[in-house]
């Protein structure tokens, strides 16, 4: 079972602009347009959590409260996927209601819920996995997509080196087999970026930061090579240090939620 680390306490401010944000547009003590029974179904279908449990009501019983305490006792990982659903949620009901004088106030209130989502995103603790996602029918990319989501949900982030490595060959191997473009199989990581790199700047007119940023990037897989052969569990190493390890991860992630923009007018990834 994975143990997630629970969440840094929430300030006064940022409860405020949660409670604020849930307002519209029920009114106070209200969680957007929920009901009881919605909320309760929507956190059961959506998160696999009892929104209702004895554990969620120290604060009272309103919807607001019982969210609230959720928030309080949960995970940074899990509080950030809520509040997300919960965003996506309120975009929806604001749009459906353009002009409406509540929807005017409600807008004025959204960049302070925005910043507490925010300020979750760059918690030192919170290593982002977004950039990792399937681009394949595939089984064994299917469940080694799970294990690095496990390992840095658990806040593990230098047992994951591994496995992203392995994630990251297998997404650019793929980008070149679409293009036709064979690798040996004992191509190195970095190798293979730099053959996607040059694939890439021959199809399209990419400004010159973007290029600069490719470039970067072809040594840092390479340094990410050295990384996983040296300091991560496929080997009896010495593993490197959690506040590197999580710099490592998110600058991985960065680089493939690059490729993935590149990617999304050229071919479904889905």
């Amino acid at each position: 079972m994975v143990r997630y680390r629970k969440m840094p306490d929430l300030t006064d401010n940022q409860i405020y602009s949660i409670e604020e944000a849930m307002v519209y547009p029920n009114g106070p003590g209200y969680v957007l347009d929920f009901s009881n029974r919605t909320i309760a179904m929507f956190f059961e279908d959506e998160f696999g959590i009892d929104i209702y449990a004895e554990q969620y009501a120290h604060r009272g019983s309103s919807k607001r409260n019982h969210l609230i305490s959720f928030l309080l006792d949960t995970d940074t990982h899990t509080a950030l996927k809520v509040l997300r659903a919960l965003w996506e949620r309120r975009e929806g009901l604001l749009a459906a209601d353009p002009d409406g004088v509540g929807a005017r106030k409600a807008r004025a209130i959204t960049p302070r819920f925005k910043q507490v989502i925010g300020k979750l995103e760059t918690s030192p603790d919170q290593v982002r996995t977004d950039g990792v996602d399937r681009f394949s029918e595939d089984r064994t990319l299917e469940e080694l997509i799970a294990s690095i989501r496990r390992t840095l949900e658990a806040n593990k982030p230098e047992a994951a080196f591994d496995h992203l490595h392995t994630y990251c060959t297998k997404r650019i191997t793929h980008l070149l087999s679409v293009r036709g473009i064979d690798c040996s199989e004992d191509e190195p990581l970095h190798s293979r970026f730099g053959k996607y790199r040059k694939a890439l700047m021959a199809e399209r007119d990419l400004h010159d930061f973007t290029d600069r940023a490719l470039k970067s990037s072809i040594s840092l897989m390479e340094s990410f090579n050295d990384l996983r052969n040296n300091k991560s569990l496929a080997h009896d190493n010495e593993l490197l240090g959690p506040f590197e390890a999580r710099f490592v991860c998110n600058v991985i992630n960065e680089i493939l939620l690059l490729i993935r923009a590149l990617e999304a007018d050229r071919y479904s990834e889905d």
